[in-house]
C-alpha cells in the first residue's frame, strides 16, 4: 500500500510530457507567424511598388503607362521574397486616372501540412492597386 501511494506521489516525468504536449504548439504558432509575416512583407512591398509606379506614371509626360509599369517592376525588383506582376492601365492625356496594380505571390510553408490533412496547398497570394492622376501642363 504505501508503495502505490509513493508510486502515485512520484513527480518525475511530469516535466516530460508537458513538453511532449506544448512543443508542437509552440512550434506550429511559430511557423503560422513565419508565414503571415512573410505575406504581409510581400503585401507592403507590393503596395509600396504600386504607389511608387503611379507616381511616376503620373508625372510623366509622354509614355505615362511604360513609365508607371517599369517604376513599379523597380521598385519591386530587389524585393528578397516574393514574385510580383506589374500591370498598367489609363493614363495618356493630362487628368487621365493612371492605376498601377501589383500581384504578389509568396509559398506557404504550411503547404505540406495542409497536404497530408487534404486541404488545399495553394501559395499565398494577393494584389495591391495605386490610382493617381496625370498631372499635365
Amino acid at each position: 500500500m504505501i508503495r502505490i501511494k509513493l508510486l502515485i506521489q512520484n513527480r518525475r516525468g511530469d516535466e516530460f510530457a508537458q513538453t511532449a504536449i506544448v512543443l508542437p504548439v509552440i512550434v506550429l504558432m511559430t511557423m503560422a507567424l513565419f508565414n503571415l509575416a512573410i505575406a504581409g512583407f510581400a503585401s507592403v512591398n507590393a503596395s509600396n511598388g504600386a504607389n511608387y509606379g503611379a507616381r511616376i506614371g503620373s508625372v510623366t509626360q509622354q509614355g505615362a503607362a511604360s513609365a508607371a509599369g517599369s517604376g513599379a517592376m523597380q521598385s519591386v525588383a530587389n524585393a528578397p521574397v516574393g514574385e510580383y506582376a506589374v500591370s498598367v492601365s489609363g493614363g495618356g492625356f493630362p487628368g487621365a486616372t493612371i492605376r498601377v496594380t501589383v500581384q504578389w505571390e509568396v509559398p506557404n510553408y504550411f503547404s505540406p501540412l495542409m497536404a497530408f490533412f487534404s486541404g488545399s496547398s495553394t501559395d499565398l497570394n494577393g494584389a495591391t492597386t495605386a490610382t493617381f492622376r496625370q498631372e499635365g501642363w
